[in-house]
């Protein structure tokens, strides 16, 4: 159709074109049939201008589609740039979700392991308080027997004293065996209680012991589970936080602020958190380890009691052996010795450089002194002196178990230098029961035994 409209604007132009050319060739024409055929030249070339307009309009129409379809491309191309916009808009909304969602799920655990933290303490307190109100009791009923025993043994020495035994009171004689009797029952029933209440108490402690163990192993799957996520959140290490944030010693909290004397929870480097009493000074921090002032605690134990710790950190305790290692072995320590006597004066107050061996080694001791005295108490060179019980017989003594025969735990060498974990020694009048009491020989001697005794333990950068 467009061909044949083509050919034919071709044929109406060149009609007169060729009229033209005869007019031009007969120049011999007269004016009026040149007239004539001026004016079939222009009723001609008005036939053919419809054809050319046509044309243009069809043109036009062809431009007019085309200039649509650039226009439809273009708000293509646009509307498929906005849906690749709107795409990666959608997937970092979906990305700060899931952000948003690890935080709540970090959020619920920190709550929950704050509850057990808090039900823990719970439990520590009020075992803290039955040991206390234990404590005060035997204490009283300690009180109340040594007076009734030095009443009886009084009563004994004054009927001793009679002249012949024809002279002697046989009914006060009968009455003071009464007496004994039902004191001995009674002290039998003081002693059942005592035990009934260890047992709970070494239960109560390995529940505590198994709640701490929960709550670090939670700990630790916690801060590995948030650095897998910082991991794949492209966060350096360097910006995760410290897995626990407790102190490494009672020396570290005073360096962080803490001034008060008291039982807080430490975790030293490679170890368990565990609680300690902390005894802070104008110069720093003192773990104490050992603390004894009135027998309400007995230390006669074997060696698991003494390589876990007993007692109560409000009264007479002894800290535990791994526990003492796991300080130790931070760095160098010193360990300050404060002994008194019964008339209430200041026997000893030594510091040593120490170092605990783990119990592979058997918890071997070695000390330096640092107080400037000759001693030459607890002293066997490079090896150490290994720690025994009278179930761990590893004293030095050839012929006998020195803690079996001195009671309690102890670094014994041989059975006469110190034990300051011996019974305590209220009442003791005989050679025997001060033997087995607390001693220290750079004080009085083997038979004079101390009433209170503090062992703790400090980095070496507060020795002056």
């Amino acid at each position: 159709m467009l061909f044949s409209s083509t050919r034919q604007r071709q044929r109406n132009i060149s009609e007169p074109a060729f009229i033209l050319k005869r007019i031009s060739a007969d120049t011999k024409m007269n004016m009026p049939l040149l007239l004539i055929l001026l004016l079939f030249i222009l009723v001609q070339a008005g036939d053919s201008f419809p054809t050319d307009r046509r044309a243009r309009d069809k043109q036009a129409s062809w431009d007019d589609m085309n200039v649509v379809a650039h226009g439809l491309l273009q708000l293509g191309q646009g509307l498929k740039e906005h849906v690749d916009k709107t795409k990666a808009q959608v997937r970092d909304i979906n990305t700060k979700l899931k952000t948003f969602n690890a935080t709540v799920d970090e959020l619920q655990r920190r709550q929950q392991q704050q509850e057990e933290a808090l039900k823990a303490i719970s439990i520590m307190e009020e075992e803290e308080r039955l040991e206390a109100e234990l404590s005060r009791e035997v204490r009283t009923q300690n009180e109340d027997i040594h007076s009734r025993m030095d009443r009886l043994e009084q009563k004994v020495d004054e009927v001793l004293k009679e002249p012949t035994l024809d002279s002697i009171n046989y009914t006060e004689v009968s009455l003071i065996q009464r007496l004994v009797a039902a004191q001995n029952r009674r002290i039998d029933q003081l002693v059942e209680k005592i035990q009934q209440q260890q047992e709970r108490q070494e239960k109560q402690s390995l529940h505590l012991q198994t709640l701490q163990s929960k709550i670090a192993h939670k700990r630790v799957k916690s801060h590995r589970r948030r650095d897998e996520e910082m991991a794949l959140r492209g966060e350096p290490a360097e910006q995760r936080t410290d897995a626990s944030g407790l102190a490494r010693d009672c020396h570290d909290l005073f360096v962080r602020g803490q001034r008060a004397s008291g039982v807080y929870t430490i975790q030293p480097e490679s170890s368990q958190p565990f609680s300690v009493l902390c005894e802070m000074t104008s110069e720093g921090g003192w773990t104490v380890i050992q603390k004894r002032h009135d027998g309400s605690q007995s230390f006669n134990q074997l060696w698991e009691s003494y390589k876990t710790g007993f007692g109560s950190l409000n009264g007479e305790f002894w800290l535990g052996l791994e526990n003492i290692h796991s300080l130790s072995r931070q760095g160098p320590y010193i360990l300050q010795v404060e002994l008194s006597d019964w008339a209430g004066d200041q026997q000893h107050n030594a510091q040593y450089q120490i170092k605990l061996d783990g119990e592979e080694k058997k918890f071997a001791l070695h000390l330096e002194s640092l107080s400037g005295l000759q001693e030459k108490i607890m002293t066997t060179g490079k090896s150490g002196l290994p720690f025994s019980t009278a179930d761990r017989d590893n004293d030095l003594s050839t012929d006998a178990n020195c803690a079996e025969l001195l009671s309690g735990g102890w670094w014994f060498s041989s059975c006469g230098e110190s034990n300051l974990n011996g019974r305590y020694a209220r009442g003791m009048r005989h050679h025997q029961s001060r033997r087995q009491g607390m001693f220290w020989t750079s004080t009085k001697g083997q038979n004079y035994s101390v009433k209170t005794t503090v062992l703790k333990m400090a980095p070496a950068t507060l020795h002056n």
